[in-house]
């Protein structure tokens, strides 16, 4: 029986393309799909990522893996359309769905062993494909796959002519997935309870396919009768367009990965940072593919012309109001990405194309994610892929059919100079410090402010000329490179990048410690301080100051009258290192090499090199892993320093991870963990933690003098625990030290975290 093509003519209302479920049935399997493919994301990320930190990288390396299986995935999609049945193609899919489901319930695959710290990326990238590649895969192909199913199954409809608008149903069921997990899922269930429920999830997706393909024929005759034949072959698109294709989806991974790197790097460090930039890039997708959208083009052109140039201008400076700069920084990455994708939209070909514009346009998810997290780090000493994708991106605004005229040459030109001539009015103060004292005492402005004033006139100029994609693009090119040139003035002596962030040596003046101070900051998150004044230079500073509770655990232990073997997690400038007397030992357990080399090094800090009384040993890699490796019943003093910082190693911090620290320790031993967090309440989960293990602790929340040196201490919170009382003896003497307070919170394991709870009873506090 040869098999017909499914039209408004040839088929009824009733039948299969015609009955009222099927493009209700279509919108439930690519919403359900699409929910799946980004819960299991920060679900994975729990499972893998804090073996590698957490750091805002580790996260970004992740999404490179996930963009490539995508793009594996939507490469299927594309080459099953080959199979011209409708009905083996639903068979071949289904096939693999089941064959992906024998990796579940997903888990990390150990075939490649422990991280390796000089090459965690290619380590993370190959230990996800082992792990969570195949499922995800075919899972991702699902948005393709229905659209082209749905334009031939509702051939000679309405809606079967835009098949595209289902790929806004997909977005928005990724946009609420990713928006429950940390609010819902996380804070509620366990990660075995998550990993069983995703597979269950699965499951039901499964079911979803076979009741579609049910739907669509219902019966072995009436498929035959009802199979849909190919739509009609379009014109190739042009290698030109392919290539537009792909750069229109390139600039928006690029942004989405940069903005998130630059915030938590420049601006400020937060608790699900990511999700911020993540959940509006999935936004921009169901606002741009929408039959009708709710930002016309033609609005977000204007707007990113405006919002583009503010973000440009300001990208150099890190000083100022961090919630503006957030708001500003934000707002140009979605009106950009939505431009990006509602151009992207505008070129979509017609629906028997289907399949290779998602191909491509995964494609371009690949290339600009590989080139932020992968090839940038490499390139850049700081987050500059950043202001040079943005800068870029003005190349794709539809440009003026007028002829140039002679006003816009002059706005182009005047531009220019206003834009270059901050550095040449820094180097005249420079030249000439009576010109500048006169200048700052009759405006009252520093430089940077000057500088952003006259960018600002540039900023206008260029909106002005919107119209012009190449003098605009020349102009932020200008403003970008002289507002940078201004801001080395404000930055650190030493600036190095690895793959786990962005670390500065910068230096400050103090007269109370002897002068110049240098100071080492990891993204925001200050990590380090010494005096470089001989008299002051081995005294501790900061969380290790002799006052702090780190400080007091380190003297009170000396004063036992024996050699001390002393380990600290996370490095720094090594300060801990000046408590080291010849005979006792110090081990640093630190997962980034560059923290090791600039701390070793004497042109930066010399609490090493100088300070400590014989050799100090640095062990590279996950503390968790190489901790496991140390011989039990052998350390005095455990320092745990790696929660400072906002990107929270909680594997650290966990039920086990405490015991393990405990089974280190000698019986008089202790652990202090350092607590002290701009966001999180992370000591009631480390208190939680100690009560259902058993053992004695006490907590001290220490307040720096207000007379003191800025460098000299900071205010510290921390938690000390010994397997047994007597090693908290001389601590409960201590009226510093008390029991610590009472509540509910539940400790957190292996297999449970609960940053969000964290995040609210630190507000609440």
């Amino acid at each position: 029986m040869s098999e017909l093509p499914l039209s408004a003519e040839a088929a009824p209302a009733r039948g299969p393309s015609g009955h009222a479920a099927i493009p209700w049935i279509f919108a439930a399997a690519v919403f359900a799909s699409a929910s799946l493919v980004f819960v299991v994301q920060p679900m994975v990320a729990k499972l893998v990522l804090p073996m590698l930190g957490g750091s805002p990288a580790v996260w970004n390396t992740s999404m490179v893996f996930f963009q490539a299986a995508l793009l594996a995935g939507y490469g299927y999609a594309h080459l099953l359309q080959r199979i011209t049945s409708l009905r083996a193609q639903v068979g071949v899919h289904l096939v693999l769905l089941v064959a992906a489901a024998l990796f579940l319930p997903l888990r990390v695959s150990g075939l490649l062993g422990d991280p390796d710290a000089s090459a965690p990326a290619a380590w993370l990238l190959a230990t996800l494909a082992l792990s969570v590649g195949a499922p995800f895969a075919v899972l991702s192909a699902t948005a393709p796959l229905m659209q082209a199913w749905y334009a031939r199954v509702r051939a000679g409809h309405a809606d079967g002519a835009n098949p595209y608008v289902l790929y806004a149903a997909s977005n928005l069921g990724s946009f609420l997935a990713l928006l429950a997990y940390p609010v819902l899922i996380e804070p509620l269930a366990s990660l075995t309870g998550q990993r069983l429920g995703w597979s269950v999830g699965y499951g039901v997706f499964i079911a979803l396919v076979v009741i579609l393909a049910m739907a669509v024929g219902r019966g072995r005759d009436a498929v035959r009768a009802a199979e849909p034949a190919p739509l009609d072959r379009s014109a190739p698109i042009a290698w030109r367009e392919k290539g537009m294709l792909v750069l229109l989806a390139a600039a928006p991974s690029s942004l989405m990965l940069g903005v998130t790197a630059h915030l938590s790097t420049d601006v400020a460090s937060a608790p699900f940072l990511w999700v911020i930039p993540l959940a509006l890039y999935l936004l921009t997708f169901v606002l741009a593919f929408q039959a009708r959208p709710l930002i016309p083009l033609p609005i977000t052109l204007l707007l990113q012309a405006a919002i583009g140039a503010v973000c440009v201008m300001m990208t150099p400076f890190r000083t100022g109001d961090w919630g503006l700069m957030f708001a500003i920084h934000i707002a140009a990455f979605f009106i950009t990405t939505l431009m990006c994708h509602q151009l992207l939209v505008q070129r979509r070909p017609a629906p028997d194309r289907l399949t290779e514009f998602y191909l491509l346009m995964s494609l371009g998810g690949v290339v600009g994610g590989a080139f932020t997290a992968l090839l940038a780090p490499s390139l850049f000493k700081g987050v500059w892929e950043y202001p040079l994708v943005m800068v870029l991106v003005a190349l794709f605004r539809p440009a003026s059919r007028k002829e140039i005229g002679k006003h816009t040459v002059i706005l182009f030109v005047g531009a220019l100079l206003v834009a270059a001539a901050p550095p040449v009015i820094s180097a005249a103060f420079r030249a000439d410090w009576d010109l500048a004292w006169a200048f700052n005492r009759m405006f009252n402005m520093r430089m940077e402010q000057l500088t952003v004033l006259i960018l600002g006139v540039a900023a206008l100029i260029a909106f002005l000329l919107r119209d012009r994609p190449r003098f605009l693009v020349v102009i932020l090119a200008v403003m970008a490179l002289s507002g940078h040139e201004i801001a080395k003035g404000y930055d650190a002596a030493l600036r190095e990048r690895s793959f786990f962030g962005v670390l500065r040596v910068s230096t400050t003046n103090d007269p109370r410690l002897g002068g110049t101070v240098n100071v080492l900051t990891h993204g925001t998150t200050l990590h380090g301080a010494q005096p470089r004044a001989e008299i002051t230079a081995c005294t501790p500073t900061l969380y290790y100051a002799p006052p702090t509770p780190i400080g007091q655990a380190a003297l009170a232990l000396r004063g036992r009258g024996r050699g001390l073997n002393m380990g600290v997690v996370g490095l720094g400038s090594g300060a801990m290192a000046a408590y080291k007397r010849a005979d006792d030992r110090l081990t640093f357990f630190e997962i980034d090499p560059a923290v090791d080399r600039i701390a070793r090094d004497p042109r930066w800090f010399t609490f090493i090199s100088d300070c400590a009384e014989g050799p100090v040993q640095t062990v590279l890699g996950d503390a968790r892993l190489t901790m496991a490796r140390e011989a039990p019943g052998s350390y005095d003093l455990l320092l745990i320093d790696a929660f400072s910082s906002d990107a929270v190693p909680t594997h650290l911090l966990t039920q086990e991870a405490i015991a393990g620290y405990l089974k280190l320790l000698k019986p008089d031993g202790v652990v202090v963990l350092h607590l002290s967090n701009r966001n999180l309440d992370i000591t009631g989960p480390a208190q939680a933690a100690a009560r259902a293990l058993n053992v004695p602790f006490l907590h001290q929340i220490y307040a720096e003098d207000p007379e003191a040196p800025d460098m000299a201490e900071a205010s510290t919170e921390a938690l000390i625990i010994s397997p047994t009382a007597a090693g908290l003896a001389e601590f409960a003497e201590d009226p510093r030290w008390n029991a610590g307070q009472s509540s509910d919170v539940r400790p957190w394991t292996d297999d449970y975290v609960n940053l969000a709870g964290a995040v609210w009873r630190h507000m609440r506090r």
